[in-house]
């Protein structure tokens, strides 16, 4: 398990402004001298049931941090307390130094904007016409054209909101959730269901709001969508963080294996998966769906003697793939479940 914890008092950073572009000009800002993000213990519950279990949770300045897990896990209730939606049931949440419901609410709701999996908007406003009255509610933010032009909308400007594919909903929630200029980010599995250009497009435009010193908070379920974009990740299973990490870091605690994927074409009659494990260089083996995972050293000649022992024992493998580990690999390890895609 790999944690990353910082102190909540330690100053991050110097000052943080905007580059000229879509923008605006460079404003100042203070100097942040607390996390956008920091909870300390926090807990939500409903009844009986207990959706997150004392997390601790601390989100630098100026970074894509993704929030995975399985359904379930707390992930969506954890995002949506610390966007004001919830209340939490005990524990510390604070934004940019300040709590929901201390007479702070609106200093919270001016630095940040929020993308969420469904949006419901107006069905027969314009696309130009939504954006305009998001616009509206804030003093300072990009032109509506600079929002349209963001997102790719120029040729859908004049449509209808309910006439839109569900890709190209998604860029307007996106749109509206820059209307603010915000300095923190919220975006909820933004890429479900989207084409591949789409998907890129997105990803530019988190790219760009990072290196402008923006903070994002990603939920996700593409698990390369996590490795390219996040800075930092933290995998929640049961209500609680179970390990978090970069990307890199997360990749590198299982150490310097591969996996050996197939289904059991032939075997013996007597054959059990556990006698797998007792072939020489096989360091783990597991079922997946309807099909067995090795775990091997990451060497060439390991894994040619494996496969010379599977053909020793009469195994034959069907659709037999190998690969290096991947965030889906550390995902499937901690928690024992693959992640859904889309749900």
């Amino acid at each position: 398990m790999i944690h990353s914890q910082q102190n909540p008092q330690d100053a991050l950073g110097t000052q943080l402004c905007h580059p000229p572009g879509p923008f605006g000009p460079p404003v100042a800002r203070t100097p942040p001298m607390k996390y956008p993000i920091y909870c300390q213990n926090l807990v939500k519950r409903y009844g009986n049931k207990t959706a997150v279990a004392g997390i601790d949770l601390q989100v630098r300045p100026g970074i894509c941090f993704g929030l995975l897990g399985p359904n379930g896990a707390g992930k969506t209730t954890t995002v949506e307390m610390l966007e004001g939606l919830h209340p939490c049931t005990s524990g510390t949440m604070k934004l940019f130094g300040e709590s929901w419901g201390t007479g702070k609410d609106q200093f919270i709701r001016e630095k940040m904007g929020v993308q969420l999996q469904e949006t419901q908007l107006a069905d027969k406003l314009k696309v130009v016409e939504v954006i305009q009255l998001f616009r509206s509610f804030y003093e300072r933010g990009p032109s509506v054209a600079e929002l349209i032009h963001l997102v790719d909308l120029k040729e859908e400007r004049n449509q209808r909101f309910h006439t839109l594919s569900g890709g190209q909903k998604q860029r307007v929630a996106l749109a509206t959730a820059l209307a603010g200029d915000p300095e923190l980010l919220f975006l909820d599995e933004p890429t479900t269901g989207l084409d591949p250009r789409a998907r890129q497009l997105l990803w530019k435009v988190v790219e760009e709001f990072r290196a402008r010193g923006g903070t994002i908070v990603l939920t996700t379920h593409y698990m390369d969508e996590a490795a390219i974009l996040c800075d930092e990740i933290a995998v929640m299973d049961n209500g609680k963080i179970i390990a978090r990490g970069t990307p890199r870091a997360l990749i590198d605690s299982l150490g310097e294996v591969q996996f050996v994927d197939f289904e059991v074409a032939r075997a013996p009659a007597n054959f059990t998966v556990q006698q797998l494990q007792r072939l020489t260089h096989v360091q783990n083996v597991e079922k997946v769906r309807e099909g067995i995972r090795m775990t091997i050293s990451r060497d060439l000649n390991v894994l040619a003697q494996v496969l010379n022992s599977l053909a020793q024992a009469d195994i034959v493998p069907r659709g037999l793939t190998t690969h290096q580990a991947t965030l889906d690999d550390v995902f499937l390890r901690l928690t024992g479940k693959e992640l859904a895609h889309g749900s």
